[in-house]
């Protein structure tokens, strides 16, 4: 899933400056996992924003309103808030930078996020997520034993490992785990530790972001 967590107060508070009627919509999917844009944060910042503006001062007579939307990444989705979108001058994105590029797309209006995205992981436990996935794709996984190298190595190196590590643990942080100890600890177990002779030549990153926006296409699915 997508991880991402909450801006600062203030970050938002500057963003929205001047704003008198301001839209905060959220996002039913990743965010609401994670706790950064489901219904109750959005309902916890807007609570927040008409605090520190009636405390403060700023924003005089801003009037804020709520929506949460199944998902932001799908334009039906954003379709449902097209009234309201209408009548205010800002829009609050509690979504991934998805959801607010695709608000800021359809609505001719000011559209801020309220969220910063950090990356595409899982839990490790309650309240904790990591970062899984680099998106470069190209996924190598079969050959590393389901551990991605791109990620949980450092260095991002894919014949590895590089000589630096100590105990299992990675020289760039003592804490952190040696993504290539751990490849070759589950090629081992899986009696597969040989494949990690075959060289991986070198990345192709013109599969990750090289060239502009990249695209799926579905023919199955079309309408």
């Amino acid at each position: 899933m997508i991880v991402a967590e909450q801006k600062p107060i203030a970050e938002i508070d500057r963003l929205l400056e001047g704003a008198k009627k301001v839209l905060i919509v959220g996002c039913r999917e990743c965010v609401t996992v994670c706790q950064a844009g489901g219904e109750k944060e959005v309902n916890t910042m807007a609570s927040a924003l008409r605090l520190l503006w009636a405390t403060s001062g700023r924003n005089p007579g801003a009037e804020i309103l709520t929506e949460t939307l199944e998902r932001q990444c799908e334009p039906e989705y954003i379709e449902q808030i097209v009234k309201v979108a209408g009548e205010v001058d800002a829009i609050l994105s509690l979504a991934c930078g998805v959801g607010v590029q695709y608000l800021a797309e359809r609505y001719p209006v000011w559209v801020v996020p309220g969220l910063n995205t950090k990356f595409a992981g899982g839990a490790l436990e309650q309240g904790v997520w990591t970062e899984k996935c680099g998106l470069c794709g190209d996924c190598i996984l079969y050959k590393t034993g389901g551990i991605c190298p791109v990620i949980r190595c450092s260095k991002s190196i894919l014949n590895g490992p590089c000589g630096g590590s100590h105990n299992g643990k990675c020289e760039v942080n003592e804490e952190t785990d040696c993504a290539w100890q751990l490849i070759y600890d589950r090629m081992t177990k899986l009696g597969k530790v040989d494949r990690l002779l075959e060289i991986e030549p070198p990345k192709d990153w013109s599969k990750s972001r090289d060239g502009g926006p990249r695209k799926v296409v579905k023919e199955e699915i079309r309408i």
